[in-house]
C-alpha cells in the first residue's frame, strides 16, 4: 500500500501536510471542549457563581465546536482531492502501461483481470486513502493527547483505559488475521466474475443460438457463489467488531462511573467537587481514546482489500514489457522498401513446452504477393504475428529491410505495416473514424483517401447507401454490420494508411467469391509495390501469388507457385483437390 504513495505529486504532499496540521487543529480544539464542562460544573457549584460566568464559558466551547467542523470540513475536502487525484493517475499510469505491454503480459494477466485492476482496484485504493487521510493522522493523536490528559487523573481509571485498549486491540488483531487471506480472495474471484460477465455478454448470440443459457448461468452462479460466500465470511468477522467496540466502549463507561463513586464517597469534602469534576472530564477523555481506536477499526476494516487491491496495482506497473523498443533511427537509415526476411525463426509460446514454428526460413521481396496456406494449427497466424512484434521469435531473427524487427522502434514498425486481423475490430464512431483510425507517420489521410480506400475494400457498395455516408454511426464491435462488411471496412482501414507491407490474417473469409476475387484484383493494382503477407484458408484466394508457403505442423512442407505446389507439395495437393474440382485443378 504504501509503495503506491510514490505517485504522489509535490503540492499533494503539500495538502497532505496542511491536512496533518488542521487535524491536530481539529483534536486540540475537540480536546478543549471537555476542560470547559470541568469549568462549567466547577462554576456551577460554587456559591458566587454569575450567569455571565456560565455563558462565557459556554460561548467558548461553541467557537471551540466550530473551529473543530471547520477544520474537519476542510480535512475532508482536501483527503478527496488527494486521493481523487492518485486514483486518476493510477488508472492512467496502469492503462498507459498495458498499452505497451505484450501479448505475453496480457495473457499472464488476463484481460478480465486488467479490466479489474484499473476499476475496482483502483477505487478500493481511492477510498481506503480517502479515509486514512481523515483518520490515520487524527485517531493516534487523539488518542495519545486524551491519554496525557487523563493519566495523572487516577490509576484506577487508568487502568480500565488501558484494559478496555488492550481488549480492542487483541479483538482487532484476531479479526484481520482471519479475514485478510479472504481478502485476497475476494480481489482474484472478482476478476473471475468478470470473466464470466464478459464472456456471457461477448457470447450471448451463440449462447442464445445453442439454447445455453443454464449452462452459463451455471458457471456464472458458481463463480458468484464463490465470491457471496467469501465476502459473506469477511464481512461478518468485520461484523463482530462493531457491537464488540460497543461494549467495550459503554463497558469503559461504566467502569469509569462505578470506580469514580466509590472514590468521590472515600473522598473528603473539599474533595469530592474537583473528583466529580475530574470524572465527568475523565469519562468524556476516557470516550475519546476509545472513538479514536474505533475509527482506526473502521479504517483497518478498509486496509486490508485495499492492500491486496494495491498490490494488485502495484504488479502491473512493475512489470516490463518483454518486448522493448529498438534504438534504430529510422530517419538514417536508407528508404524502407518493405522487404521481409525470415531467417531459421523458432518460436514457443511463454507457458508452452514445444515449438509453435520449427526453423522458418523465407523472403519476401518488395511488390510480392505471399501466400501462407496449412491446416488449422499449422501456426500461419502464429508466423505474421512475429513481425509487427505481438510476440518475439525464440530463435532466429525477423528481418525488415535487412534489420532486426527488434532493433525498430514499436511506433516506426508499425507504421509500415497495415494489419488486418484474423477477426475484424470496430470501434464505436463513425465509419470515416474506424478508417482514419491511429497515425501512420506520413501525411494526414484525408476524405478522399478514405473513400479510395473504400472502394478498393469494396465497401463504397453499402456505405453510398447511408444516407450519412462515411459519417454513418457504427456500433461497438460493429454490431450494426455484418460479418463481410465489417471485414472490409478493416481491410480499408489499412489501405488507407498505404503502408510497405499489408498483412491479412485470413481477412477475406467472411467475403463471397465475387467480392473477394474483386478486392484483391482493387488492392493488387493499388498496391504502389508493397509486400503483401496473405494468410488463407481458400485456395481460391491464394492461388495467383507470387508465393506460396505451406505449413504443416509449424513447418515449412512447400515453397512455389501454385501449379507447382499440385505436383511437388501433397499437402497443397490435397488441400487444393479438397476444395477445387478437377477442371479447376
Amino acid at each position: 500500500m504504501i509503495k503506491i504513495l510514490k505517485y504522489l505529486k509535490l503540492k499533494e504532499w503539500i495538502l497532505v501536510a496542511i491536512n496533518v496540521g488542521l487535524i491536530v487543529a481539529q483534536v486540540y480544539f475537540e480536546l478543549r471542549l471537555p476542560d470547559y464542562m470541568k469549568e462549567i460544573t466547577l462554576v456551577m457549584r460554587s456559591p458566587n457563581v454569575q450567569m455571565s460566568d456560565i455563558w462565557q464559558l459556554g460561548g467558548m466551547m461553541m467557537l471551540c465546536a466550530f473551529a473543530s467542523l471547520a477544520c474537519a470540513i476542510i480535512v475532508g475536502y482536501t483527503a478527496s482531492t488527494i486521493a481523487s487525484s492518485l486514483s486518476a493517475r493510477l488508472r492512467e499510469k496502469t492503462y498507459t502501461k498495458v498499452q505497451n505491454f505484450s501479448m505475453e503480459e496480457i495473457d499472464k494477466f488476463s484481460t478480465a483481470s486488467l479490466i479489474t485492476r484499473s476499476t475496482n482496484d483502483v477505487t478500493q485504493v481511492q477510498q481506503t486513502i480517502t479515509m486514512a487521510m481523515q483518520v490515520l493522522v487524527r485517531a493516534p493523536v487523539m488518542a495519545i493527547w486524551a491519554i496525557s490528559k487523563i493519566s495523572s487523573k487516577s490509576w484506577q481509571w487508568s487502568v480500565s483505559t488501558a484494559v478496555a485498549v488492550f481488549v480492542m486491540v487483541a479483538l482487532l488483531t484476531t479479526i484481520i488475521a482471519f479475514t485478510l487471506p479472504k481478502f485476497k480472495r475476494m480481489q482474484k474471484l472478482t476478476d473471475d466474475l468478470n470473466k464470466a460477465t464478459r464472456e456471457n455478454l461477448t457470447g450471448v448470440r451463440v449462447i442464445r443460438a445453442y439454447n445455453a443459457e443454464d449452462y452459463q448461468q451455471v458457471k456464472f452462479e458458481k463463480t458468484n457463489n464463490d465470491l457471496t460466500k467469501t465476502n459473506l465470511f469477511a464481512h461478518r468477522m468485520m461484523g463482530i467488531m462493531q457491537p464488540g467496540l460497543t461494549l467495550v466502549m459503554n463497558g469503559l463507561s461504566l467502569a469509569v462511573y462505578w470506580l469514580g463513586a466509590y472514590i468521590i464517597e472515600g473522598a473528603n469534602m473539599a474533595s469530592k467537587e474537583v473528583l466529580l469534576a475530574d470524572m465527568i472530564t475523565y469519562s468524556s477523555y476516557a470516550i475519546q481514546v476509545v472513538m479514536s481506536f474505533l475509527m482506526l477499526v473502521i479504517l483497518f476494516i478498509m486496509i486490508p482489500r485495499a492492500s491486496v487491491s494495491a498490490n494488485r496495482i502495484n504488479e502491473v506497473l512493475s512489470t516490463e514489457p518483454k518486448i522493448i523498443d529498438g534504438d534504430l533511427d529510422i530517419d538514417k537509415t536508407p528508404e524502407g522498401k518493405g522487404e521481409i526476411e525470415f531467417k531459421n525463426v523458432s518460436f514457443k509460446y511463454p507457458d508452452g513446452s514445444d515449438y509453435v514454428l520449427k526453423d522458418i526460413t523465407f523472403k519476401a521481396k518488395k511488390g510480392e504477393v505471399v501466400a501462407f496456406i496449412g491446416a488449422t494449427g499449422s501456426g500461419k497466424s502464429t508466423l505474421i504475428n512475429l513481425i509487427p512484434r505481438f510476440y518475439d521469435a525464440s530463435e532466429g531473427e525477423v528481418l525488415i529491410d535487412g534489420e532486426n524487427v527488434k532493433n525498430y522502434k514499436k511506433k516506426d514498425l508499425n507504421n509500415k505495416i497495415g494489419y488486418i486481423s484474423q477477426r475484424a475490430v470496430i470501434f464505436s464512431g463513425t465509419i470515416a473514424s474506424n478508417i482514419n483510425f491511429g497515425e501512420s507517420g506520413k501525411e494526414e489521410i484525408t476524405e478522399k483517401d478514405i473513400r479510395e480506400a473504400l472502394d478498393v475494400a469494396q465497401a463504397s457498395e453499402y456505405v453510398n447507401k447511408y444516407s450519412d455516408n462515411i459519417n454513418h454511426r457504427v456500433a461497438q464491435n460493429g454490431t450494426n454490420l455484418s460479418g463481410g462488411q465489417k471485414q472490409r471496412l478493416s481491410i480499408a482501414r489499412a489501405v488507407a494508411r498505404k503502408p510497405e507491407i499489408y498483412i491479412f490474417d485470413d481477412s477475406f473469409s467472411a467475403l463471397d467469391y465475387k467480392t473477394d476475387k474483386e478486392l484483391r484484383k482493387q488492392l493488387f493494382a493499388n498496391m504502389n509495390d508493397s509486400t503483401v503477407l496473405i494468410v488463407a484458408q481458400r485456395i481460391g484466394t491464394i492461388r495467383d501469388a507470387d508465393k506460396i508457403i505451406v505449413l504443416d505442423k509449424g513447418e515449412i512442407v512447400g515453397i512455389g507457385k501454385h501449379e507447382d505446389l499440385l505436383k511437388n507439395c501433397p499437402v497443397y495437393s490435397e488441400i487444393a483437390s479438397s476444395q477445387l474440382s478437377k477442371e479447376e485443378l
